[in-house]
């Protein structure tokens, strides 16, 4: 995960508790309760897309003798 996702990805998360906390007080009316939610929902899709593309990054599907994929660590070397 590159700095930038890092960051944008640990940013995201803390806003995403902020959403919770708000959502869990329920001081909010319905139409605001609505909209954390919907902001909540987006930043959890950003996330998991982030999540997903480091993913990708560390591991690489092999496909081996007998047709079935494995995965293995990604190595450098």
């Amino acid at each position: 995960m590159s700095k930038e996702n890092k960051d944008n990805f640990e940013t995201s998360m803390k806003k995403l508790e902020e959403i919770v906390t708000e959502l869990e007080n329920g001081n909010l009316n319905l139409d605001e309760s609505v909209k954390k939610f919907e902001e909540g929902m987006k930043i959890a899709k950003e996330c998991n897309n982030i999540l997903e593309q480091a993913e990708k990054k560390i591991t690489i599907l092999l496909e081996g003798n007998d047709g079935e994929l494995k995965e293995e660590d990604f190595s450098a070397e």
